[in-house]
C-alpha cells in the first residue's frame, strides 16, 4: 500500500534537517528517508546544470525505497531542478520556493517582502517570480547572505558574530519597508530568535518570518491527506544517509533535529 511508503527527502547537506523535524513533528507516522549530499556542498555556489546532475543522482538513490513523495529541502535545487526531477519519478516532487511564496504573501500585510537565501536561489529569482505570480503590485527585495550558513553549521548562533553579520544583512532590508521576510535557506530557521529580537529592538519593525520548512511540511500533509496516503500507524524508524563523513553530519545534524538524532549511514555517490 501506498500509504506506507516513505517520504523522501534530500538537501545538499544538513540544513534540509530543518524542513525533516517539521514534518517528524506534523506528521508523526511518517517514516522519512533523508539523504544530505555533503561530499558536494555548497550547492548555491554551483552552475544550474551542475545542480541538476546532483539533484538528478540523489533522486535515484531515493528512489531505490518505495516512496510516497519527494521533498526538495533545497532552496538552490528547488529554484533549478523542479522540472527534471519530476520527469525522472511518478510521485510528487514538492520543493520550498512555492510554498514560501505563498505563505509570504498571505503574510504580508503591505505587499513589501523581503528574502534572503544562498547566491544561487536569489540568482534565480524563483522567490521574486513566484511571489509576483501571486501578487502582481507586490514589492520583493532580496540579498544573498552567504555567512549564515557556516554560522549555523559551526553553533556560532545567538553570539555578538552572528548578530553583527545579521544586522549588516538585514538593515538595508528594513529599510525598504519589509513587513514579511522569507528565510530562503533551510539553515536560516535556526536564527529566527535573532531576527525576530533584531526587527522587534534594533530596527523597531513587525516583521512575520516565513520559514519554508513550516510552509512545505504543512502543504506536504494537505496534499497526502487529500490522496489519502497518511500512513494512520506509526512508522518505522526513520533512516538518514550522507555522501561525506558521517560523524561530522550527526555532530553539527544535532543543532537541526534534537538529541533523538537517528542514525547516520554513509553512501557513495
Amino acid at each position: 500500500m501506498r500509504t506506507k511508503g516513505a517520504i523522501g527527502i534530500f538537501d545538499s547537506g544538513i540544513g534540509g534537517l530543518t524542513v525533516a523535524r517539521e514534518i517528524a513533528n506534523l506528521m508523526p507516522n511518517e517514516r522519512l528517508v533523508y539523504l544530505g549530499d555533503t561530499a558536494r556542498l555548497p550547492y548555491g555556489s554551483k552552475s544550474s546544470s551542475t545542480v541538476i546532475k546532483y539533484a538528478l543522482r540523489n533522486v535515484g538513490f531515493l528512489a531505490k525505497t518505495p516512496l510516497k513523495a519527494i521533498v526538495v529541502a533545497c532552496n538552490t535545487v528547488s529554484s533549478v531542478a523542479l522540472p527534471a526531477l519530476r520527469e525522472m519519478v511518478d510521485i510528487p516532487v514538492l520543493g520550498v520556493i512555492g510554498p514560501g511564496a505563498r505563505t509570504a504573501v498571505q503574510a504580508s500585510r503591505s505587499g513589501i517582502i523581503g528574502v534572503i537565501g544562498q547566491p544561487g536561489t536569489i540568482k534565480s529569482g524563483r522567490y521574486e517570480s513566484a511571489i509576483l505570480q501571486l501578487n502582481s503590485d507586490a514589492k520583493v527585495y532580496s540579498t544573498t547572505t552567504p555567512l549564515l550558513v557556516p554560522l549555523a553549521e559551526e553553533g556560532w548562533l545567538n553570539t555578538e558574530v552572528s548578530k553583527l553579520v545579521l544586522k549588516s544583512y538585514l538593515e538595508p532590508l528594513v529599510s525598504r519597508g519589509i513587513d514579511t521576510l522569507v528565510l530562503g535557506c533551510t539553515h536560516y530557521p535556526l536564527f529566527k530568535p535573532e531576527v525576530e529580537a533584531l526587527c522587534k529592538d534594533e530596527f523597531q519593525r513587525d516583521v512575520a518570518l516565513v520559514d519554508s520548512a513550516v510552509s512545505i511540511s504543512r502543504e506536504l500533509k494537505g496534499m497526502l491527506e487529500r490522496d489519502g496516503l497518511l500512513n494512520p500507524h506509526p512508522a518505522p524508524v526513520h533512516r538518514f544517509y550522507a555522501t561525506d563523513d558521517v560523524d561530522t553530519f550527526k555532530r553539527v545534524g544535532q543543532a537541526f533535529w534534537g538529541q533523538d538524532f537517528p542514525q547516520v549511514l554513509h553512501v557513495d555517490l
